[in-house]
């Protein structure tokens, strides 16, 4: 089973590293990789926010109903990793495209 918030994370290192190495004023890398860190981190904190409400919200509605709302919440947590995780891949394809770049020949 893959555990998403290492794959997360990883893939945040990932980016944080390419973005160092990148091209780019070094203040200007460091300004744009706290920001996108710290959207990430919010879009992560809101999410989990939120399938932390629906977990409460789950238990407080009974046994019968609980199985129920366990799946919907599965769906929606899985949801919202992949939602991070297209973002992260979408900030790499662009790290990958400067790379090339730079691997072309003068």
């Amino acid at each position: 089973m893959i555990h998403i918030p290492a794959l997360l994370l990883g893939t945040a290192i990932g980016t944080g590293i390419g973005m160092l190495i990148a091209p780019e004023k070094g203040s200007d890398t460091r300004a744009k990789l706290k920001k996108e860190g710290k959207d990430v981190k919010e879009q992560i904190v809101s999410d989990f926010k939120e399938v932390k409400e629906d977990v409460s919200k789950a238990a407080a509605s009974g046994k019968e109903k609980l199985s129920d709302e366990i799946e919907e919440l599965k769906v929606k947590a899985s949801q919202k990793a992949e939602k991070a995780i297209m973002f992260l891949e979408k900030q790499l394809a662009i790290l990958k495209a400067k790379n090339k770049t730079l691997q072309q020949p003068s």
